[in-house]
């Protein structure tokens, strides 16, 4: 992703969603939400996963300083509440200055 975007920061990657789960913010498909994954996309969430749970992030934003202080953060189980991303990157830029 770095390269393919060129991207001058980080990515972190959670494969087997370990570190979501310490910190709450992991849910296990349904199984209708499962059955729609498999047919309708043809995706194995347990093989994508390569643990094979059937279990997916919830979405999450940090923005975390140079200190390690937490500037912003924001999860909702409902995939749908997303912020938006002006309001992220305003966050970013206040905390780079």
């Amino acid at each position: 992703m770095i390269a393919k975007h060129k991207l001058s920061f980080d990515v972190l990657t959670d494969s087997g969603n370990g570190v979501a789960a310490k910190f709450g913010l992991m849910f296990t498909v349904s199984d209708e939400v499962k059955k729609v994954y498999e047919g309708s996309f043809g995706l194995d969430l347990a093989k994508f996963n390569a643990d094979g749970s059937w279990t997916l992030p919830m979405p999450a934003r940090f923005i975390i300083d140079r200190e390690g202080i937490v500037r912003y953060a924001e999860a909702d189980p409902d995939y749908t509440k997303r912020p938006e991303p002006a309001d992220t990157v305003a966050v970013l830029r206040a905390v780079v200055r």
